[in-house]
């Protein structure tokens, strides 16, 4: 199985423009994702991106880097173009601004991947606590699973809704947004409109599940942290200077 993570790159981004290129430590944030993923299982590393800027920031750290159109509705629509030409069997979705990201992560959902082949479509979720603040964040995705780890539906309310008090050892799942894609799935998504929930939500996964596809969801025991405004920047340099020591 060929298996190919895709890291798409916007230049826009309403709250930290030109996020991509922003100097970690010295380095370009994609720089530091695209290591982490080339560190990987996987056999191949593409940033697919719209931006000039980025494509030669790419360029310049050796990386492989291909400019797609930037009329894309979403990160996926960007992946498929840019996998088009690319005989590959399983596609990776790596969010660029994850530089922490955990190169476990990748092989687990890879593994995950290749040992389930009923699935079409995986993803990862953390363990937590009902307590945790996370529970009651909508930007922060909560997703519930049936007995062989496959999602039954992922949402931005507190899910499970917690009526009773949990057990010790209950727990909710948060949304990792890493996704792997079996070639025909990603191409058939793309075809598909938005359903309601989609909509509603504003999760695209959920076009997946409305759609009657099942969602593995891989538990991981690690966590990443995500850039979202500039301040996120010094967090992430933080926690670099933390595990060098």
């Amino acid at each position: 199985m060929t298996t190919v993570a895709v890291i798409p790159a916007r230049y826009g981004s309403t709250r930290f423009p030109g996020k991509p290129l922003a100097l970690i430590a010295g380095k370009p944030m994609i720089q530091w994702t695209y290591e982490k993923a080339a560190a990987s299982k996987v056999d191949r590393v593409i940033v697919a991106t719209d931006d000039e800027k980025i494509f030669a920031c790419v360029k310049n750290f050796g990386g492989e880097v291909v400019m797609t159109r930037s009329d894309h509705p979403t990160g996926t629509d960007r992946i498929a173009e840019a996998v088009k030409e690319i005989d590959c069997d399983l596609i990776i979705n790596l969010q660029g601004d994850e530089p922490l990201l955990p190169t476990e992560v990748i092989d687990e959902l890879v593994d995950r991947m290749k040992n389930s082949p009923q699935v079409n479509m995986g993803t990862v979720a953390v363990r937590k606590s009902f307590d945790s603040e996370e529970y009651t964040n909508p930007n922060n995705v909560k997703v519930v699973l049936d007995k062989q780890q496959q999602a039954l539906y992922f949402s931005r309310c507190s899910m499970p809704f917690s009526r009773n008090q949990p057990e010790e050892g209950d727990s909710i799942y948060l949304h990792w947004g890493i996704y792997a894609y079996r070639r025909q799935l990603l191409f058939d998504f793309i075809t598909w409109p938005q359903g309601s929930l989609e909509k509603i939500e504003s999760l695209e996964q959920l076009r997946v599940l409305e759609h009657g596809e099942k969602i593995l969801v891989a538990i991981s025991d690690r966590e990443s942290v995500g850039v979202d405004t500039p301040e996120d920047v010094a967090k992430v340099e933080q926690l670099l200077k933390d595990q060098s020591q």
